[in-house]
């Protein structure tokens, strides 16, 4: 059952947000428990990579690069097509905060569910989150209008608890674990790795459930705002590194996309504005669709071309 899971979890991710949304009391109690799941998604998910790859990786001017992209170059570009489409300050202010936020932690277990470099990914996703908190401050500061104090100790703590954590148990599984058995086992916890993935949209959708059951149609204009936002990034990050190769332009896209809402949320609090709580969650399925979207892709631009060649009489 776990195979069959692993093989077709792109379906399941986006059957996931779906469930979450219709229902929103089961969303709601799985909410809290988020966090808890984050940290062993990521400590899994590094079990399968040697570190000091990961670190060499994270040396190289290109993951940066990436980085500056994917929190100051999207925030650019989203804040002011936004403005161009007359967006309300607090909606602004919420865009702002999605285009900041580093990249989904579970970018690297949805990376290797669809055939794309799980390092790299695991690289960019920890570039870009540690790029977030002075992004993120910029942007409260043009776009709201009280003092803005960010909860930097919690941020920290955040930051050592699921990155650095993670990675010193995994070290530490590498130095005392026999290799052999370490493979042995981390080939059945990625099947569950990607299981774990299945509650981040069953559980940030339920707010966005709320907004529906006020107005069906200030639901769906969310709704749009949230395929909008992902289409931009995953466009602009798949065109802007389409000159490197189809797997670094997907895997630049998916990145891209993949938006770790909830952890900017539990940085910056209120100070977010009303609406981005509902961005958060309307964001989920356009999130969790782009996997399908990936494969497809990926088999449609991989695929050898045939031509016809006439024989001649």
């Amino acid at each position: 059952m776990l195979t069959f899971i692993s093989k077709h979890s792109p379906i399941f991710l986006m059957l996931a947000a779906i469930l979450g949304f219709v229902v929103p009391s089961a969303s709601a109690m799985i909410f809290p428990f988020l966090p808890y799941i984050l940290f062993f998604l990521m400590l899994f998910t590094l079990i399968g990579m040697k570190q000091n790859e990961l670190i060499k990786m994270l040396g190289q001017l290109d993951i940066w690069l990436y980085a500056s992209f994917h929190a100051v170059g999207l925030s650019i570009l989203a804040c002011s097509l936004a403005g161009l489409f007359g967006a309300s300050s607090s909606l602004l202010l919420a865009i702002s905060a999605v285009a900041a936020t580093g990249s989904l932690f579970a970018t690297p277990a949805i990376a290797r569910s669809v055939g794309l470099d799980a390092l790299k990914a695991m690289a960019m996703t920890i570039a870009s989150t540690l790029l977030m908190p002075a992004v993120l401050y910029v942007n409260l500061l043009l776009f709201q209008d009280n003092n803005v104090s960010l909860d930097m100790q919690s941020y920290i703590q955040r930051l050592m608890i699921f990155i650095a954590g993670p990675m010193l148990i995994s070290a530490m599984c590498y130095r005392f674990i026999p290799k052999d058995l370490l493979h042995r086992t981390h080939a059945k916890l990625s099947q569950v790795t990607i299981i774990l993935v299945f509650t981040f949209p069953f559980g940030l959708v339920g707010e966005f459930r709320a907004i529906f059951d006020q107005s069906i149609m200030l639901g769906l204009t969310y709704l749009l705002i949230g395929i909008a936002l992902c289409a931009l990034f995953f466009l602009i990050g798949f065109l802007c590194y389409r000159h490197k190769g189809l797997d670094d332009s997907l895997l630049s896209a998916i990145t891209a996309a993949n938006r770790n809402v909830l952890l900017t949320y539990t940085v910056a609090g209120t100070y977010l504005g009303p609406e981005y709580i509902v961005l958060m969650g309307a964001i989920q399925l356009p999130t969790y669709t782009l996997p399908l979207l990936v494969r497809a892709i990926s088999k449609h631009l991989s695929a050898p071309s045939t031509q016809s060649v006439k024989i001649p009489k």
